[in-house]
């Protein structure tokens, strides 16, 4: 009987962090003006809204430089430029393209290498509103010290209140924050092997969220 109790207990609290989670997908859109930054990158996704959003960013003097990560082999800069608004001076000059991410770890570690090399104490990151909690953490972990910016995509599926209703948007949300609490357990393996800073993973001083935005 208490066996089954704290199993009960464990799924209430699984459950409440789950509409936590969701409540603070959807308080990352509309985005807020960002203030300037060293740099913006963007994470690769389903559409080429996270890339255009990006690069609007980039012409209004947002950042230094942006870079894409995570773009597939098979795709030519020509043709990556062609999908995007904006100059074609301001991407010869001033868009990074990185090849080698497959996931969001991934894209953590080349953004991560990246801004090393470049000298970026801050970087605004563009993705979906869905994945920006993870990409946050994700980037975090592998470049602790960097001030990072959240400029989220609005997913329009996601922006209804009653989300758990349809299964589409219940199952990404869902798959979602399990990917988001295994980013977190491994964050927080990596502070306590003494590789992360000893701040907290998910709002960390220097993060601009919406909600700080809004303060």
């Amino acid at each position: 009987m208490k066996f089954l109790t704290f199993i009960a207990i464990l799924a209430l609290i699984w459950l409440i962090g789950l509409f936590a989670f969701a409540d603070r997908v959807r308080g990352y859109t509309p985005a807020a003006e960002p203030a300037r930054a060293d740099a913006i990158v963007a994470l690769t996704g389903p559409s080429a809204e996270r890339v255009n959003a990006a690069i609007r960013l980039l012409e209004q003097d947002k950042g230094e430089r942006v870079l894409i990560s995570g773009v597939n082999r098979e795709v030519r800069r020509q043709e990556l430029r062609a999908l995007t608004p904006g100059s074609n001076r301001l991407f010869n000059c001033c868009v990074d393209l990185g090849f080698e991410a497959e996931d969001t770890i991934g894209n953590a570690t080349e953004i991560a290498a990246w801004a090393n090399s470049k000298g970026y104490d801050s970087l605004i990151v563009v993705t979906s509103d869905y994945h920006m909690p993870r990409a946050l953490t994700e980037i975090r972990a592998a470049a602790p010290g960097i001030e990072l910016t959240a400029y989220a995509v609005e997913t329009p599926s996601l922006d209804n209140s009653r989300w758990w209703r349809a299964a589409v948007t219940a199952r990404r949300m869902t798959l979602e924050y399990m990917k988001y609490l295994a980013a977190l357990g491994r964050a927080g393996i990596g502070k306590l092997s003494g590789e992360g800073r000893p701040d907290s993973a998910d709002a960390p001083a220097g993060e601009t969220t919406p909600e700080k935005k809004a303060a």
